[in-house]
């Protein structure tokens, strides 16, 4: 069996780590439905502490589900230019 972490239960271990603010794909239906959202809208957030069942952002707000995401320059070779 698998039990590596991903989407929430990871970013709740990293915050249980001692991470202090982890760029997650955000939403409050389900793990799937924030990747999924990520082609068409800006649901992006800074997660910086998990409390009462829900994932809170450096504004504040907070969303259910936080899946950790890698965000990185693009090069110019990767768009073609």
């Amino acid at each position: 069996m698998d039990n590596k972490l991903v989407g929430s239960n990871l970013t709740k271990a990293m915050l249980k780590r001692g991470d202090k603010q982890i760029w997650c794909a955000v939403d409050d239906n389900s793990d799937e439905q924030a990747i999924s959202e990520q082609t068409h809208n800006d649901f992006k957030a800074y997660i910086v502490s998990y409390e009462e069942g829900k994932f809170f952002y450096t504004a504040g707000m907070s969303w259910l589900c936080a899946v950790p995401i890698k965000i990185v320059a693009l090069t110019s070779e990767e768009v073609g230019l």
